[in-house]
């Protein structure tokens, strides 16, 4: 199993990691960890996997999972549960209680205060971003806001529509700097990385720190759906000790 670790300043009491799809029991297309039990894998591969990442990351308990379908729901937990949560983002202030977001091409923001009182994980698609899911996270926070944006489709794989350019030019002007226009007629490079960035900068999250780890680039470490259609799925999360 091989895990990455944020590289972002934040109390010693705040616990953040990211999952690749190396090691895991899981067979092709899924093969290696994946985290995923809606894909199509066999659910007893998943939850071994799932079981084998608790072991490996000493977590104090089971993630709390999510059923993401792009909402911008973000769901305020206060201690574990096995049930699974209708939400794209999860919060918490309380110690012991595992914040998880399942990605394979969208975008996993880890949040923390500079307290390292209250943490959240959020699955923010492009959806999700243009309609406000990082502002409803961002939201629930008290004081200064520290964000991690981990492995997500890159800037020179991302290929949208005019209708996604215009989802977020709606809402902010300032958002066409992240599309490069592709040489096909109305197609898009966009960069999930700098719209996320520019989200945050805009409701004061200053400190923003990306893993820069393109998921469609590196098939070898991650599964991405853009590439192969049925895949696994990686996670990202974050606890407070």
């Amino acid at each position: 199993m091989s895990l990455i670790i944020p590289k972002w300043k934040v109390p010693k009491q705040v616990k953040a990691i990211s999952t690749t799809r190396l090691g895991g029991c899981s067979v092709a297309p899924y093969q290696g960890l994946n985290l995923g039990s809606h894909v199509g894998d066999e659910l007893a591969a998943v939850l071994e996997n799932r079981q084998s990442l608790v072991v490996q990351a000493s977590m104090p308990s089971a993630p709390v999972w999510l059923n993401q379908t792009h909402s911008t729901h973000v769901e305020v937990v206060s201690k574990p549960t096995d049930q699974i949560l209708d939400a794209d983002g999860v919060f918490t202030a309380q110690p012991g209680v595992v914040c998880s977001a399942m990605t394979a091409d969208c975008m996993p923001v880890l949040l923390t205060n500079t307290q390292g009182t209250q943490v959240a994980a959020v699955h923010a698609g492009w959806r999700g971003l243009a309609h406000g899911i990082v502002e409803n996270a961002v939201e629930l926070f008290d004081g200064e806001v520290i964000a991690w944006l981990g492995p997500a489709i890159g800037p020179s794989a991302f290929e949208v529509g005019d209708d996604v350019l215009q989802a977020f030019c709606d809402s902010d002007s300032q958002a066409s700097i992240a599309f490069k226009p592709t040489g096909k007629a109305g197609k898009w490079w966009a960069n999930m990385d700098q719209i996320a960035t520019q989200r945050l900068n805009k409701l004061g999250v200053q400190q923003v720190f990306a893993s820069g780890m393109c998921t469609y680039a590196d098939p070898e470490r991650f599964y991405s759906y853009r590439r192969d259609g049925v895949t696994g799925r990686q996670a990202s999360l974050i606890w407070l000790e």
